[in-house]
């Protein structure tokens, strides 16, 4: 039987998969927040009504349906390795894959339920007044709200990688002892926070490219420290 055709085989086209629609959420998160919304702040009317309503829903299009993809393959290795292998979700790679896939369900959800709703309102309302009649009113309150949510999931996606790789490439060693409730707590608490900003709040330091990926980076390191100290 030919590799790619065994159990092994199927779990790696799974991945495979899922590192394909993957690249192209994540690639189209990061086009979205540090090449098309600082280019659009620069440029003129015109070129920027062209964009919303030509190249937006075009890249919308890919930057959705990628991150449903990502969330059912990934929820499908999940369960593969859970279900079919037995490797339990207490464990050090339970935890890391965990805390990645639950950051990336965010994320998903930002999508589905926030960025995309209110990007509509934003094309539509483009679209009218290019036609020649009045923007929709909601328009700016629904773009901002887009803003922040694509910024949160700009800075979820740095620790939400990290901790994907540290599953099956970092050995974090943890108690079997030890409660993982203190480590899920903290982690609700913060990840919480931040993501009542994402639906309620305003960009505040993510409003610069240079504030999303280094509070991205200090959040990773926070999880992983907590990681470290509440798992032994």
């Amino acid at each position: 039987m030919w590799a790619l055709f065994s159990a092994a085989g199927g779990e790696f086209f799974l991945r495979w998969m899922h590192y394909f629609v993957g690249i192209i959420w994540i690639g189209l998160l990061y086009y979205f927040n540090f090449v098309q919304t600082p280019f659009l702040a620069e440029t003129d009317a015109a070129t920027k009504s062209g964009v919303i309503q030509k190249l937006v829903p075009r890249a919308l299009t890919w930057f959705r349906w990628g991150a449903m993809f990502t969330f059912l393959t990934g929820v499908l290795l999940i369960g593969h390795k859970w279900g079919s292998l037995g490797i339990p979700l207490t464990s050090p790679w339970g935890t890391l894959i965990l805390t990645g896939s639950i950051l990336g369900t965010i994320m998903f959800l930002n999508v589905w339920l926030i960025i995309w709703p209110n990007q509509k309102i934003v094309i539509e309302s483009a679209t009218r007044v290019a036609r020649g009649e009045s923007a929709l009113p909601e328009a700016a309150q629904s773009g901002a709200r887009a803003g922040v949510a694509s910024r949160t999931n700009a800075l979820f996606s740095l620790p939400m990688l990290f901790f994907m790789g540290a599953a099956s490439h970092l050995p974090i060693a943890m108690s079997s002892e030890t409660s993982l409730v203190p480590y899920w707590s903290v982690f609700a608490i913060v990840i919480g926070l931040i993501e009542m900003n994402a639906i309620k709040g305003k960009l505040g330091p993510l409003a610069t490219i240079k504030g999303v990926v280094h509070l991205g980076l200090a959040l990773a390191l926070l999880l992983y420290v907590l990681a470290e100290v509440l798992t032994k």
